[in-house]
């Protein structure tokens, strides 16, 4: 695993200098593969298949070219735009669930959790400063009428019958218990949100009356019937269905709450996720060493699966020891594990054994992704779910965006937004048979494509403003792309991430 980068304020692309004499963290995308073995622009295989690159080549880059083509080095690569390659080419397919379908299968696993926990009602009641970012278990009905009582909208005069009028010196503020009535020709100066005295006929606004020597007060313009009088339960009565069960709870809708009577709410609770790392060569501080590297899954999933509407509830380090892994998976009875690496088949990837010891369901072995596609999804034996996730970091993400994603938000009773695109700025090549998800930045509406997306790397993803889904085969620029929001992206992350 590698470090991730700092994000940061980002200014727009072509405005950003480099630093030190590297390149800017976003770029284009890679150049076009011309033909059997050879890269466009980046350089070739050699005749002891290695990757030679042009002088002044970034090794980051090669990084990036690799990951492309590291099915089969001797396979031609479609370019942008065209159709992916057949099994006739000779390609050797690593297999497992299309992209789109890998997401829709999450999904429906989370939904039939919900489906059985709506069943056992199991919600909980929470004061509504807890609430913000759950989602209603029960409609909201208004417990009052809204507003409770006739107020004033502006400052002014409350005034009876036709002017001039004589003022009283009482006067009416919000707060105030109800006032005593006005008789026609009356009128009492009165406060926004104030209770309108009984037999008052309109509400004049300060800017628009005056006081005469005598001090009678006169209008300097009509004023109407029911003028800037708020009537009783002009947005609800008592009663009213004001929003529907699955609505989430935003900040407007804990003041809705509050108007309407509410000191708590019924909510689904958070699914509650546990987060194994594995592998014995991470580091928890300093600097890598001794072939030892700095663990970027540890800090990075907490705050990421927090903005996703989980409790996280514990991050173990459990290392290679297949029998703590087992004893971690079958002694949790949080709604999802997320594991860290060993979803591959290395000599210490114990993922897959543990599950089939523990048996568990693989719904998703493997996905057409890259980064990412050892990722996996199960249903342990009593119907909770576990999320593996590749080791290397931006892989990781992948897995977090394509599995872990859906199945939290239908666990949490989220809807999936609605999908968007935008062109792309740049061309950006495809794998031949798998989507690809390439971090972008968003500007002037449209999608730029991020340098240093490897799957080892966080550098562009720390960048980034979204993913860009690009299909196998690629895309021109120009080309609509479907987009991943991320979403600290969306609002500030002093909401998102508590």
């Amino acid at each position: 695993m590698t470090t991730s980068g700092n994000s940061a304020g980002r200014p727009p692309v072509n405005d950003r200098p480099s630093v030190d004499g590297r390149p800017p963290v976003d770029g284009g995308a890679l150049g076009e593969f011309d033909g059997p073995g050879e890269f466009n622009d980046l350089g070739e295989f050699n005749d002891l298949g290695e990757f030679d690159g042009p002088a002044g080549l970034d090794d980051r880059d090669v990084q990036e070219a690799l990951s492309l083509v590291n099915e089969g080095r001797t396979a031609a690569v479609p370019a942008p735009g065209s159709p992916p390659a057949s099994p006739e080419t000779g390609h050797r397919h690593h297999g497992g669930t299309p992209w789109q379908r890998a997401r829709a299968l999450a999904d429906r696993a989370g939904r039939s959790v919900r489906a059985a926990r709506r069943n056992s009602r199991a919600t909980v009641r929470v004061p509504l400063e807890d609430a913000l970012g759950l989602v209603l278990a029960s409609p909201l009905t208004a417990l009052t009428d809204l507003p409770p009582f006739d107020t004033s909208a502006m400052d002014g005069w409350a005034v009876a019958g036709p002017g001039p009028w004589r003022v009283r010196d009482d006067g009416v503020l919000a707060g105030d218990a109800e006032p005593a009535p006005l008789a026609d020709g009356e009128a009492t100066s009165i406060a926004t949100g104030a209770r309108i005295p009984r037999d008052t006929t309109a509400v004049l606004r300060t800017e628009h009356g005056r006081l005469d020597a005598a001090g009678r007060l006169h209008a300097r313009r009509d004023t109407g019937h029911g003028q800037d009088i708020r009537t009783r339960g002009q947005e609800c009565r008592s009663g009213d269905q004001l929003l529907p069960e699955g609505t989430p709870v935003t900040p407007p809708v804990l003041g809705l709450a509050a108007a309407a009577g509410y000191d708590t709410l019924a909510v689904s609770p958070r699914p509650r996720v546990e987060i194994l790392v594995l592998g014995d060569e991470l580091l928890t501080e300093g600097r890598p060493r001794d072939g030892l590297i700095r663990d970027a899954l540890g800090p990075m999933l907490p705050p990421w699966l927090r903005v996703l509407g989980a409790e996280v509830t514990a991050v173990r380090r459990l290392g290679d020891d297949a029998g703590a892994l087992l004893r971690a998976i079958t002694g949790s009875d949080a709604d999802l594990i997320v594991t860290t690496g060993g979803t591959a088949a290395g000599p210490v990837d114990h993922v897959h054994p543990i599950l089939h010891k523990a048996g568990a369901e693989l719904l998703v072995d493997g996905v057409q992704v890259r980064p990412g596609h050892p990722m996996l999804l199960a249903r342990l034996q009593d119907g909770r779910h576990l999320v593996g996730l590749p080791g290397n970091p931006l892989a990781a993400v992948s897995g977090l965006l394509t599995l872990a994603q859906p199945l939290l938000r239908a666990l949490g009773g989220n809807s999936a937004p609605d999908p968007y695109a935008l062109p792309l700025a740049e061309g950006v090549q495809g794998h031949p048979h798998d989507t690809r998800l390439v971090p972008v930045v968003l500007r002037a509406d449209r999608a730029r494509p991020l340098h240093y997306a490897g799957p080892a790397m966080l550098r562009g993803m720390a960048a980034a403003d979204a993913l860009a889904v690009i299909p196998p085969g690629g895309l021109r620029a120009g080309e609509e792309s479907e987009l991943l929001d991320l979403p600290w992206t969306l609002a500030g992350t002093g909401v998102c991430f508590t």
